[in-house]
C-alpha cells in the first residue's frame, strides 16, 4: 500500500486538518518534476559550461540546497515559526516551485508542531486531573474500609480491589493529598442508577453527609475512574499514532524531493525535525508508562497482563462463522418468500371468502415484524455506509471500544427475525375454519403472539449471549429516551428517539397485539378493537409517546445549553404530535372539518420537518457554500447524490398525506397495505435521513477536533462544578 492510502486510512478522521498535507506536498513535487523536465536541455548546456568557468564558491552553495531557520514571532506563545531558504542553483537558474514547496512545507510542519503541542498540554492537565481523583480514591477506600475492619476485628477479612496494604494507602493518601480535612471538601459525584433515584437528585440534592460512603459507592467511583483511565489511554494512543504518521509523512515526502532533484535536502530538513518538539517531545510515552504502572495497580491487583489487556481497546475481529450464517439465513428467507407467494396463487387465498377477515386481523400482526426488520435492514446499510466513508460512528453513538455491531452482524439478526417471520406467515395462510368446530387452530393463532415473547425474551436476556452489550446500550437508551426530562441527553438518546418517531405503526401494531389476544376472539379470527373508546384513545396516544418524549429531549436541552433552536425543535416535534392527533381523530371520526383539519395541521408540520431535516439536520441549502446550496464539507464526491437525497425526503415527507387526503383508494390494495406500505416507506426515509445526519455529526466533530469524549470522574470539589 502506498504511504498517502496508508496515512488516509490510519489517520483519525476528526483530526484529518490537522495532519499534514501529504496529497498537496505530492502534488508540488510533481510540479518540480515536470519543470525540470521542461529544462532539460538548458540544465545540460548549462552543466557543461560550468565545466569550463565554475568557481568554487558555486560549488559549496550547491552542496548547501537548504537553510531551515526558526523565526521567533512577537508576542506568540506557539513554537517559532520555521522558515526554510533554499539556495538556488546555477544549472537550473532556482525553479520558484521549488521555493514554494519549502514554503508550503514549513507552515504544513508549523500547523502540525502546533497541533501536537496543544495537544500535549490538553494530556498533561488531564492527567493531572486523573492523579487528584486516583488520591481521592485512595482515601475513600481507607474510609469505607477502615470501619469493617474495626468491626470485623481482623484486617484479613477486608477484601480490597486494591493490592496495598492499609498502611501503604495511608503513607500514599498523607503524601499525595495532605491532611485529612481535604477529603472533607471532596464530594462524590455518581449518576443514580435509579428513576426514583435521579428524580430524587433532579427534586432536591442529597443529604447524605460527606462522609458517609457505602461499599457501593466506592466500586461505583472505581468503575467510573477505571473508564475514565481507559478512556485516557485511547487518548495517549491516538496522539501518539498522530505523532508517529506525521513524522513518517515529512520523511517520506522530503526523501521523494531528494530523488526528483538529485539533491540532498532531507538530511537537513529532517534533522530539524528531530531536534524539533515533535521528534524530541517523550511526555507522551511517559503518560504511557505512568498511566499503565497506575493501572495495574490499582485496578488489576497488580496483574499487569491483566490490566494492559483492559486499557488496549479491543478490535473487532470479523468471524467468518457470522457470514456464513448470514449466507444460509438469507438464502432460507429468499426461499420461504419463493413459498408463500407459490401458496398464496396455488390456492388463490386472495380471492378467497376469509381474504379480508385475514387482512383485518392476521396482518396487523405480522406487518410489526416487517417494520422492524426493514428498520433493522437500512441500518445495517447505513453502517456499511459508514464504515465506507470512514465516519467514527461507535464514537458518536457512545459505544465502549469493541462492542459496536457491524454491518454483518446487522443483517445477520436481520435475517434471522426474517426466517422466524415469514415460518409463522406460513402457519397462517390457511384462511379455513374448521367445520366441525368452526374455529381455527389455536396453536397457529398463537404463533405470531410467540414470536412476540421470543424477541422480548432475547432482548431482555441478562445472559452473555447475542450480543448482550448492544441489547443493554439500546435498553439504556431507550430508557432514557422514555424518561427524557430526568436523564442528560445524549446524541445516541436524540438518534434513537427520532428512530421511534418512525416506528408510529409498530407502535400500534404492539397495542393491537394486546387488544387481540386480550379482549378479542383470535380463535375465531375476530376483534372489535375499533368499537372500544379506551383503544381510540390509547391508539392516539400510543403514537405521540415517541414525539413526546423528543419534545422533553429538546426542552432539557434548551435549559441546560441556552440554545434557541432547541426551543424551535421542540415546537417542531409538538406540530407533529398535534397534526398526528387530528388526523387520527380523522381517521375514527371522518367528516370535512376534520379532513381540513387534518389536511392543514399535516401540511404545515410536513414543511417544518422537512426544512429541518434538511438545513438543520442536514447541514444542507447553505448559498456560500463551496459547493454550492450543499456545504463546505462532504463524504461523497457526487454532489448529485445530496440533491437526489433532498427530492427523496420531501417526497416521502408527503407520503403520509395521502392517507389524510384519501389518494390511497387503489382497487389492487388493502386499505391496511396501503398502511403497512405507508410506514415502510417512512422507514426507508429515516434510513436515507440516519446517513446525512451523521455525516453532519461528524463533520461537525472534524471541526472541533473531537476525536474522543471525557469520561466523567466520580469526584468534584465542593466549590467546584461537576467535572
Amino acid at each position: 500500500m502506498k504511504f498517502g492510502k496508508e496515512l488516509a486510512s490510519q489517520m483519525v478522521q476528526e483530526w484529518q486538518e490537522a495532519y499534514v498535507d501529504y496529497k498537496h506536498l505530492k502534488k508540488l513535487l510533481k510540479n518540480i518534476s515536470k519543470s525540470r523536465q521542461r529544462n532539460a536541455f538548458p540544465t545540460l548546456y548549462r552543466s557543461f559550461s560550468g565545466l569550463t568557468g565554475r568557481d568554487s564558491r558555486m560549488m559549496r552553495s550547491e552542496d548547501e540546497v537548504i537553510s531551515v531557520n526558526q523565526v521567533q514571532p512577537e508576542r506568540s506563545e506557539n513554537d517559532g515559526l520555521h522558515q526554510t531558504i533554499f539556495f538556488k542553483s546555477p544549472e537550473d537558474g532556482g525553479e520558484a516551485s521549488d521555493s514554494r514547496f519549502f514554503e508550503i512545507l514549513d507552515e504544513e510542519f508549523d500547523k502540525v508542531l502546533r497541533f501536537y503541542k496543544e495537544k500535549v498540554k490538553e494530556v498533561t492537565l488531564r492527567a493531572e486531573e486523573l492523579s487528584k481523583q486516583m488520591d481521592t480514591l485512595i482515601a475513600l477506600r481507607i474510609q469505607v474500609y477502615e470501619p469493617l475492619t474495626e468491626r470485623n476485628g481482623n484486617h484479613h477479612e477486608v477484601k480490597s480491589s486494591n493490592p496495598e496494604t492499609e498502611e501503604d494507602l495511608t503513607m500514599n493518601v498523607v503524601q499525595e493529598t495532605g491532611t485529612s480535612s481535604h477529603r472533607d471538601h471532596v464530594k462524590i459525584n455518581i449518576e443514580p442508577n435509579g428513576l426514583l433515584a435521579a428524580l430524587k437528585r433532579v427534586i432536591k440534592s442529597t443529604k447524605k453527609s460527606d462522609l458517609a460512603f457505602s461499599i457501593e459507592d466506592l466500586r461505583r467511583a472505581e468503575e467510573k475512574l477505571r473508564r475514565a483511565f481507559v478512556e485516557y489511554y485511547r487518548q495517549l494512543g491516538l496522539l501518539k499514532r498522530y505523532r508517529s504518521l506525521n513524522m513518517s509523512a515529512f520523511s517520506k515526502i522530503m526523501k521523494k524531493y531528494d530523488k526528483i532533484t538529485s539533491r540532498s535536502a532531507s538530511d537537513s530538513y529532517l534533522q530539524m525535525i528531530d531536534k524539533s518538539y515533535l521528534g524530541s517531545s517523550d511526555e507522551v510515552n511517559k503518560l504511557f508508562g505512568r498511566v499503565e504502572t497506575t493501572f495495574v495497580k490499582h485496578f488489576s491487583n497488580g496483574n499487569r497482563r491483566k490490566g494492559v489487556k483492559l486499557l488496549k481497546p479491543r478490535n473487532k475481529m470479523e468471524r467468518h462463522r457470522t457470514t456464513f450464517l448470514l449466507g444460509v439465513l438469507t438464502g432460507c428467507s429468499v426461499a420461504l418468500v419463493v413459498g408463500i407467494i407459490v401458496a398464496i396463487h396455488a390456492r388463490r387465498l386472495i380471492q378467497h371468502d376469509g381474504g379480508e377477515q385475514y387482512m383485518n386481523n392476521i396482518f396487523p400482526l405480522y406487518s410489526l415484524f416487517g417494520f422492524i426488520f426493514l428498520h433493522m435492514f437500512m441500518y445495517g446499510v447505513n453502517t456499511y455506509l459508514w464504515r465506507r466513508f470512514r465516519v467514527n460512528y461507535p464514537f458518536i453513538f457512545g459505544y465502549r471500544s469493541g462492542t459496536e455491531l457491524g454491518f454483518r452482524e446487522i443483517f445477520l439478526l436481520a435475517s434471522a427475525l426474517s426466517v422466524l417471520t415469514l415460518v409463522a406467515v406460513l402457519s397462517n395462510l390457511d384462511m379455513e375454519m374448521d367445520p366441525r368446530t368452526q374455529r381455527f387452530q389455536t396453536l397457529t393463532e398463537l404463533v405470531p403472539a410467540g414470536l412476540v415473547m421470543v424477541l422480548l425474551v432475547i432482548t431482555f436476556c441478562p445472559f452473555n449471549i447475542i450480543y448482550r452489550s448492544s441489547r443493554f446500550f439500546l435498553i439504556q437508551c431507550t430508557w432514557h429516551c422514555i424518561f427524557a426530562p430526568i436523564y442528560k441527553v445524549t446524541f445516541s438518546h436524540i438518534f434513537l428517539a427520532d428512530q421511534l418517531t418512525s416506528q408510529v405503526q409498530a407502535f400500534r401494531s404492539l397495542q393491537f397485539y394486546i387488544c387481540y389476544y386480550g379482549w378479542g376472539d383470535f380463535k375465531r379470527r375476530s376483534n372489535r378493537c375499533l368499537e372500544s373508546k379506551v383503544y381510540e384513545i390509547l391508539y392516539i396516544v400510543v403514537a405521540i409517546i415517541p414525539f413526546w418524549s423528543r419534545v422533553l429531549q429538546c426542552l432539557r436541552r434548551l435549559f441546560e445549553e441556552k440554545d434557541l433552536k432547541q426551543g424551535l425543535n421542540s415546537l417542531k416535534y409538538l406540530s407533529t404530535v398535534v397534526a398526528l392527533v387530528i388526523r387520527t381523530i380523522y381517521d375514527f371520526r371522518r367528516g370535512m372539518f376534520w379532513k381540513i383539519m387534518a389536511a392543514s395541521s399535516s401540511g404545515v408540520t410536513t414543511v417544518f420537518n422537512t426544512y429541518w431535516d434538511i438545513v438543520m439536520d442536514w447541514g444542507l441549502l447553505q448559498k456560500k457554500a463551496r459547493n454550492p446550496w450543499l456545504r463546505d464539507e462532504l463524504l461523497i464526491s457526487n454532489r448529485a447524490v445530496y440533491f437526489v437525497a433532498i427530492v427523496v425526503n420531501i417526497l416521502l415527507r408527503l407520503v403520509w398525506m395521502q392517507l389524510v387526503l384519501d389518494f390511497n383508494e387503489a382497487p389492487f390494495l388493502h386499505r391496511r397495505t396501503m398502511i403497512a406500505l405507508v410506514a415502510c416507506l417512512e422507514i426507508l426515509r429515516r434510513g436515507i435521513w440516519n446517513f446525512f445526519r451523521l455525516e453532519n455529526e461528524h463533520f461537525n466533530n472534524v471541526e472541533k477536533y473531537r476525536a474522543f469524549k471525557l469520561s466523567p470522574l466520580p469526584f468534584y470539589q465542593e466549590d467546584e462544578k461537576f467535572v
